[in-house]
């Protein structure tokens, strides 16, 4: 007997859609599209840009980083650069010495405003107030001018005269101030304040672990602190034996002149597909799951693709586009070992040993050049664009930061302080040990922004003549008429800044959230 098959009972197998409809094809090919687009339009634009420069008579290159400069930069640390590459240094030092002070100084200051608008005296609450509404709706640049217009209306410097004499001077030439510098044994002494740290680091894990095995209060960090602090006084005395360190670090400084240049070559091409291994390996160790390997998208294959990508790209760069980089990298890695050794060995300026103290502080002096008297080289002085600019982002910045904190402090859940006091906490240790923490894990992304606002705001410098990165740029633009190189170095600088200060932000942003269990 045989089965007749009837179309109803017939399963029909669907045919396979053609390429154009397949969406593991669609996918690969619009972002292989994409990619080709991007790089046309960079093309594109490059080859646009270098054909208007050259209309214009115009040139590229970096030729005048070893060029002679050829004027002086104010407020740096060094008044007669050689070249043109040392004088944009010069302007980077200052715009980071800024940048630093400003955030540090705006950081503590927006925490204490912050509080005061959440303090229950009348008169705090208010004055913090008025700083934050008052200081956050003037523009920047206007607050730069009014301070630069103060300070330059205040009276000349007299030899006796100063708000406290012989520790403050501010005059119409700017604020003087006592300062601690680093003296010529510092260096010997950070090596073991370095090792003081691991053991320090080693005492708090154990002291830890102690507390969580007894459950008693090991007061860990007390102790972690005590042992560096202890560390540090004693190696105060003993840090010249660290002195040794001059020779291996002048033998690393001419193994590294030795090495030929197809060796960094190498080296850097092999660094990129070792990177971009361990980024494959990392990935697909993301995607493990306890059953095995899961399965990976076509966006999985692309990433790990483009990894190998990138570091061939970056291999071209090194061997064919610019091949003076790996001397570049050379010469620099000899020369920061060779200053390393200076540190360890004589001072090169006055012929002593490196055996004296770590520290020095100086007070702020006012000496007779000619007819004026003037600030003398002791202390830190503060010229007046110097000061206008410090003194206009570090209040501007912290008017947001107190904003950012009070939110966070007020994000943190009314039960959490209920709780402390409970517990018998006081305000301040309830707000130290209970609501400052949780309110950190809220503020932190926000004020990371105002960081990098206030490292970009120092830009504005130049309205007042300050010598920063963008003021000597622009006379080096002046000079040579390479625009577009001065913009690339102005970008690259910010460029690192920023993203420095985001991967440090980033860092105490993960180390401080909650870990689940």
């Amino acid at each position: 007997m045989t089965m007749t098959e009837t179309p109803s009972s017939r399963i029909e197998v669907s045919a396979k859609p053609p390429f154009y409809r397949d969406v593991t094809i669609v996918k690969w090919l619009v972002q292989l599209a994409v990619l080709a687009a991007v790089i046309f339009v960079a093309w594109f634009l490059a080859n646009e840009a270098g054909d208007n420069i050259r209309a214009r008579g115009l040139t590229s290159g970096f030729e005048f980083l070893s060029q002679p400069a050829g004027f002086q930069v104010s407020d740096g640390i060094d008044d007669n650069p050689a070249t043109g590459g040392r004088a944009l240094w010069v302007g980077m030092v200052t715009t980071l010495r800024l940048a630093i002070a400003g955030i540090l100084s705006a950081t503590v200051l927006g925490i204490i405003v912050g509080l005061g608008r959440l303090s229950n005296n009348w008169v705090v609450n208010k004055v913090a107030t008025v700083f934050v509404e008052t200081l956050r709706n003037i523009p920047l640049l206007v607050q730069i001018f009014l301070y630069f217009t103060i300070l330059s209306g205040l009276s000349r410097v007299a030899l006796d005269t100063g708000p406290i004499n012989g520790w403050l001077h501010v005059s119409n030439k700017g604020v003087a101030i006592p300062r601690i510098k680093i003296a010529d044994g510092f260096y010997q002494w950070l090596v073991l304040m370095v090792i003081g740290a691991f053991i320090a680091r080693f005492v708090f894990k154990n002291r830890v672990a102690e507390q969580e095995r007894t459950g008693n209060d090991s007061f860990a960090l007390p102790i972690a602190a005590a042992v560096l602090a202890a560390i540090g006084v004693i190696a105060w005395f003993i840090h010249p034996i660290i002195g040794f360190l001059e020779a291996p670090l002048w033998a690393i400084s001419d193994v590294l002149d030795g090495i030929p240049q197809i060796a960094v070559q190498l080296g850097l091409v092999a660094l990129f597909f070792l990177a971009a291994a361990r980024f494959v390996k990392n990935f697909r160790d993301s995607r493990r799951t306890p059953a095995g390997m899961a399965a990976l998208t076509d966006d999985d294959w692309f990433r790990q693709i483009f990894a190998f990508v990138a570091a061939a790209m970056a291999s071209v760069f090194v061997l064919i586009i610019w091949p003076g980089l790996s001397d570049w990298i050379v010469n620099s890695s000899s020369d920061l070992f060779g200053v390393l050794a200076d540190k360890f060995g004589t001072n090169p300026e006055t012929g002593a040993d490196r055996s004296g103290a770590p520290f020095a502080g100086e007070r702020p002096d006012i000496v007779q050049r000619g007819n004026f008297p003037n600030y003398g080289d002791s202390g830190l002085q503060m010229s007046q664009a110097w000061a206008a600019i410090f003194f206009a982002v570090t209040f501007y910045t912290a008017a947001f930061i107190a904003e950012i904190i009070r939110g966070g402090i007020l994000a943190v859940a009314k039960g959490q302080s209920e709780a402390a006091a409970a517990l018998g906490l006081s305000r301040m240790q309830a707000l130290r040990k209970v609501i400052l923490p949780q309110a950190f894990r809220i503020v932190l992304p926000p004020i990371g922004n105002q960081y990098l606002n206030l490292t970009k705001n120092t830009s504005l410098a130049v309205a007042v003549g300050l010598a920063d990165v963008v003021q000597v740029g622009g006379t080096i633009n002046s000079q040579s008429g390479k625009a577009l190189s001065v913009f690339v170095i102005w970008m690259a600088f910010y460029l690192a800044c920023s993203l420095t200060i985001s991967v440090i932000v980033n860092f105490f942003n993960v180390r401080m959230k909650i870990v689940e269990r």
